[in-house]
């Protein structure tokens, strides 16, 4: 059966009837001439742009994680002059 893309209430495809099965997730669509509009190709693009937007921000979180920044906040923290651990470049007083 096929599965047509519905956006504000109509088909994108211009097709009729009341007997006809539409769908407003991506996915499912299988009828061709919905996928060849411009609404289904924008709809498309902003889905995979919101995807690679929240891949960025958890690629940034996971960053903010990172066990090198949190050692600078430890050693920056203690009192006195302290030295960052090998492999933190020229290993300076925090």
């Amino acid at each position: 059966m096929v599965i047509h893309f519905r956006t504000a209430g109509h088909l994108a495809c211009g097709h009729h009837g009341a007997n006809l099965q539409s769908s407003t997730e991506l996915n499912r669509v299988k009828c061709r001439s919905c996928r060849n509009t411009d609404a289904y190709k924008e709809a498309r693009r902003d889905q995979r742009n919101a995807a690679r937007r929240a891949a960025r921000k958890a690629k940034a979180t996971h960053a903010a994680n990172d066990w090198r920044s949190e050692w600078v906040e430890r050693l920056t923290a203690m009192s006195g002059l302290q030295r960052l651990p090998r492999g933190f470049g020229s290993q300076p007083f925090v």
